[in-house]
């Protein structure tokens, strides 16, 4: 079955692609929670239309997603847990906790759009952040004990 995504999602597509997925899957699950609509001819014309109209409108995210990956490049993100024996964390970093050190720094990044390794132990890592369909920047995370 054909349908249009109505939002981003991981490892199917980006708004507005017309991806091809199983009958059961779009029934019973994309189609229920609103992620996505029937490729239908008249919702494929409306589609290209706001595809038409959005073309400035997407520029200009990109383009702030751009700036804002220019200031974060060089950015070290220093993030304070508990650690017992061996350097060993309670629990581990998640995204959430990025985007908290993020905000003090200035910068209101989605957790969503945070993409973290699996930190069990301290040190230095990099985080993925995909601030946009074309633009992703990686930053430093130093992970020390409070």
């Amino acid at each position: 079955m054909k349908i249009i995504l109505k939002e981003n999602l991981k490892n199917l597509g980006q708004q507005g692609d017309i991806v091809t997925v199983k009958d059961g899957y779009a029934n019973n699950f994309l189609f229920p929670k609103g992620y996505a609509i029937m490729a239908t001819p008249s919702n494929i014309k409306v589609l290209e239309e706001n595809n038409r109209q959005g073309v400035l409108k997407r520029e200009k995210l990109k383009t702030d997603a751009q700036a804002t990956a220019e200031q974060l490049k060089d950015l070290t993100i220093t993030i304070g847990t508990k650690a017992g024996a061996n350097d060993k964390i309670f629990g581990s970093v998640t995204p959430l906790q990025v985007a908290q050190a993020l905000k003090t720094k200035g910068y209101d990044i989605d957790r969503r759009k945070i993409e973290v390794g699996d930190i069990k132990v301290l040190g230095t890592y990099q985080a993925t952040l995909n601030l946009h369909r074309d633009v992703v920047v990686n930053i430093q995370l130093e992970v020390v004990s409070e």
